[in-house]
């Protein structure tokens, strides 16, 4: 309970600090700002504490202890030692002046200086390549932060005040990158279309993950794989369910620059060691990535761009992603390259699930001879119907299909789960309960009238290799049966009120009188017309 009040203190704080920026500019702006701005007092806050721990063994009980302890051990001959051992754990330095906890001093002070805090970016970035660019999108020189230097100064220093009422000292990784995660989705809520770039609603990751992980959660040092990796949560989510999760390693693709930098950010604030990151900045489908040593998972996670544009020139042909199929995905429509990308990636005992929109399930042309290999392979094993308006950037309906690399049986379980849903203001959203109901229908793997459907190969041949949910899923709801008996009687006993009212009105009209001749007049012929 106290995790969840610690987590609750943590958002309001850090969500205030959005308020300080949001008359300035947009969501999408000013995300970047706090959520970058929340990261370096992070690094700040664990460096001051792990140099407390080198030096003492224990526990600082305030950050502002822990740095006069970092600035008395730095006069020390050992200094040098110190910093050394701090490098190779925390893969930066930072020193007393340029750590968060100063900062926030001197803006108490009215003396902080926002060149020191560019400074202090600077100077991770350049610690180790996996901080390289990492602030990039973070400009404390913009005009949007104010007009004139003294304002713009005045808003980062503001800004900094009020982050540093978050306790990171007392708040664990989970706390924090809950809080975090938490912020991800605001911001995803407010930008709107925007957020489609870097976030999967929770309720969607759940699903792919859970489905993904399932007959893997006590496999150690998993392996999980997302090329379009937006900011790292669908990523995440697999340390959530894993029973080792802290041997987990994670791989991840991302072409947008400052949501790859967000995904960074994510999993370091979810307390992920350097050594098991393995993200990259740049493009999935226009060159194979990892090629390495590692290049197959026990888990690929995808949520990618919608029927996005991609070059499909003919050199794909000879890819080894592509070159089994003899035809590519349309230049119009990527996503069967994105799916096939995947499940390129994935082990032969892994499970891939990946979010869709309906179109792959029935386009034809190249779409459908991809799709008719991937079937007489074996490689669909399910197909599960989303609800309507999920998405922040679309509306429309999508769905996950569930794909292995090598099986026994090529039968296909379909799940029509677009009913299972709460109407929300802005999106539809998926509760816990719609959640274990598809999970639960998608392990029983069988036939339940109404929801799924366990397809054999020989229906899908029949429905030469169409794969839309209604033709295998009939949940169309009969009405109810009209009695006209009873609908006539209704209408007649309407009738006969109707006609009560109405002589009532007119005795009561009758009853009425006026020494005036003309509303007499007009009485007698609203009596006359009810009367007729």
């Amino acid at each position: 309970m106290a995790e969840i009040e610690n987590s609750k203190d943590l958002i309001s704080v850090l969500w205030s600090g959005a308020d300080i920026l949001r008359s300035k500019m947009d969501a999408n702006e000013y995300k970047d700002y706090l959520l970058g701005i929340v990261f370096y007092k992070y690094l700040s806050d664990s460096f001051l504490i792990k140099v407390y721990d080198l030096l003492y063994d224990e526990k600082p009980s305030t950050l502002k202890e822990a740095l006069e302890a970092y600035k008395e051990a730095l006069k020390d001959e050992s200094a040098e030692e110190l910093k050394d051992q701090l490098s190779e754990e925390c893969h930066y330095v930072m020193e007393p002046e340029l750590t968060y906890t100063y900062f926030a001093d001197a803006a108490r002070n009215n003396s902080f200086n926002r060149e020191q805090l560019q400074k202090g970016f600077n100077n991770i970035e350049q610690s180790d390549p996996i901080f390289a660019d990492l602030f990039t999108d973070i400009d404390l020189y913009s005009n949007r932060l104010g007009a004139g230097d003294q304002k713009q100064s005045d808003t980062v220093a503001s800004l900094i005040k009020e982050i540093d009422k978050a306790d990171l000292l007392n708040s664990d990784a989970e706390i924090l990158g809950n809080a975090y995660e938490y912020l991800i989705g605001q911001f995803a809520s407010e930008t709107g279309k925007k957020a489609g770039e870097f976030y999967t609603p929770q309720a969607v990751s759940k699903i792919l993950t859970k489905i993904a992980i399932s007959g893997q959660e006590d496999r150690k040092g998993l392996s999980v794989y997302d090329p379009c990796m937006g900011s790292g949560s669908l990523l995440l989510n697999a340390k959530k369910y894993a029973f080792a999760p802290e041997y987990i390693k994670y791989y991840g693709q991302e072409q947008n620059t400052s949501t790859y930098n967000l995904a960074r950010m994510n999993m370091f604030l979810h307390g992920i060691v350097a050594e098991n990151q393995h993200l990259r900045n740049g493009d999935t489908l226009d060159g194979d990535w990892p090629t390495g040593e590692e290049t197959d998972f026990n888990m690929v996670l995808m949520n990618p761009p919608y029927s996005a544009k991609w070059s499909a020139a003919a050199g794909f042909l000879q890819d080894e992603r592509f070159s089994d199929y003899g035809v590519l995905a349309p230049k119009s429509k990527a996503d069967y390259a994105f799916l096939l990308h995947g499940l390129y990636h994935l082990k032969n005992n892994g499970t891939m699930a990946i979010v869709l929109p309906h179109g792959v399930l029935f386009r034809g042309a190249a779409e459908g001879k991809i799709r008719e290999k991937l079937l007489r392979s074996g490689n669909i094993y399910a197909v599960i119907g989303l609800p309507a308006n999920l998405f922040y950037n679309t509306s429309i309906p999508t769905c996950i299909i569930v794909l292995k690399k090598h099986r026994d049986g090529r039968d296909v379980l379909f799940i029509d789960a677009s009913k299972k849903f709460n109407k929300g203001k802005k999106q539809n959203e998926m509760t816990d309960e719609h959640i274990d109901e598809v999970l639960a229908l998608y392990s029983d793997r069988k036939t339940v009238e109404k929801e799924s459907y366990l397809a054999s190969f020989e229906d899908i041949e029949k429905n030469d290799f169409n794969l839309n949910i209604p033709r295998y899923v009939d949940n169309f709801e009969k009405e109810e049966e009209v009695d006209i008996n009873a609908l006539l009687q209704d209408m007649k006993k309407t009738d006969d009120e109707l006609e009560r009212v109405k002589s009532d009105f007119v005795s009561l009209l009758k009853e009425l009188t006026s020494p005036d001749p003309d509303i007499i007049s007009s009485l007698n012929d609203l009596i006359g017309k009810l009367e007729g």
